[in-house]
């Protein structure tokens, strides 16, 4: 959190790092009690906490831990209508305020997937309908919802999970003599590229026309002309759906 207060600041911006739980609604409620008395206002919302960390890969429904399983729902869903609760009422004070959820996968393709655990894909998809609903909800304040995903993010995890760096991550992904990480890490893209997506949504005027959507940062990006900051505009999504397609897809190809 420090890390990430830095960065902004380095960019000329202004952040403060609040440590809350998300699941302890009194915590939330009074880091919205000490926005609204510093500043009066809340203009955006981004509701981007996940439940990955908890997910049990190969095992059916029910065979799971039930309790563990639901640690996942509850950190990358409950946490969601937490803060959502919490923080709409000052966001809707002023006209123009935007709440962007953070889901993973467009629309067409959760439609299409399952996510290999129940817990995760109700999860994900739940996500992705919050922001439609709050998108209906919000209309009569003049605010504003809709969920972006990313694609395949290449986080900080992801780079330590693969044992590489963001010096050397596209050289490794088209390493055939390394089994992580795999290839298609080579159309990955840096948490930058969303911040950027977010950032030009905010800033966009006629940004109430994406409400109750859910958009890819792909799909952001070439709306704004932005890339991220190894200046590719990486296309995951229509690379997965082209290699399901067996069209032969190359991952160099959708950068």
């Amino acid at each position: 959190m420090e890390g990430t207060a830095q960065l902004i600041e380095a960019d000329g911006g202004h952040a403060q790092a609040l440590v809350c739980d998300h699941l302890k609604p009194e915590m939330i409620h009074e880091v919205v009690r000490r926005i609204d008395e510093q500043h009066g206002r809340l203009d955006v919302v981004v509701n981007d906490i996940g439940g990955e960390a908890y997910v049990s890969w190969g095992e059916k429904f029910w065979d799971t831990d039930f309790d563990s399983g639901m640690r996942l729902v509850n950190a990358g869903l409950l946490t969601h209508l937490h803060t959502a609760h919490a923080a709409l009422p000052l966001l809707t004070r002023t006209p123009g305020g935007l709440h962007i959820e953070i889901t993973d996968g467009t629309s067409e393709f959760n439609a299409a997937h399952y996510r290999e655990s129940i817990y995760l894909d109700l999860t994900k998809t739940a996500v992705s309908r919050l922001a439609f609903g709050l998108g209906h909800e919000l209309s009569d304040s003049e605010c504003t919802a809709l969920a972006i995903t990313p694609g395949w993010l290449r986080s900080e995890m992801m780079l330590d999970l693969f044992d590489t760096s963001e010096q050397t991550w596209l050289r490794d992904s088209l390493d055939t003599e390394r089994e992580l990480p795999p290839a298609d890490f080579a159309i990955s893209e840096t948490p930058h590229l969303l911040g950027r997506t977010v950032v030009a949504v905010a800033s966009d005027a006629q940004r109430h026309r994406f409400n109750t959507r859910t958009l890819s940062t792909r799909e952001l990006a070439d709306i704004y002309a932005i890339d991220d900051i190894d200046g590719s505009r990486p296309d995951s999504w229509s690379f997965m759906a082209a290699k399901e397609a067996d069209l032969g897809a190359d991952a160099r190809e959708y950068r």
